[in-house]
């Protein structure tokens, strides 16, 4: 089951105290972005986020879930309709996920 629209644009407005979220579609799904670094993503209508320290912390009874087949569990977010908990849930998350790696450029 691929993620509705309506879902998507749900959870960009819940996230839109954060300034600078952005997404990408992949394959009816997609994946979502803040300052460049990806922290998860929203799939089959489910927002999973990258399990770092800080979301473990934030959210200590998280569920882990696949986003799909083979790939590795995130942590489910249920206090999806709390803004200001999503706001400091990205800024907590943001200085221990990875730079963006370069593109490589084309010739």
């Amino acid at each position: 089951m691929a993620t509705t629209v309506e879902y998507r644009n749900y959870v960009l407005e819940q996230l839109s105290g954060f300034e600078g979220v952005t997404y990408r579609a992949m394959m009816g799904e997609y994946i979502l972005y803040a300052q460049n670094k990806i922290i998860g993503g929203i799939y089959d209508n489910r927002f999973l986020v990258k399990p770092t320290p800080s979301a473990r912390r934030m959210m200590p009874y998280a569920p882990m879930e696949s986003p799909y087949e083979g790939a590795k569990d995130m942590l489910l977010v249920d206090n999806i309709e709390n803004r200001e908990f999503l706001t400091a849930l990205i800024t907590a998350m943001l200085p221990e996920l990875p730079a963006p790696k370069p593109r490589a450029r084309k010739r």
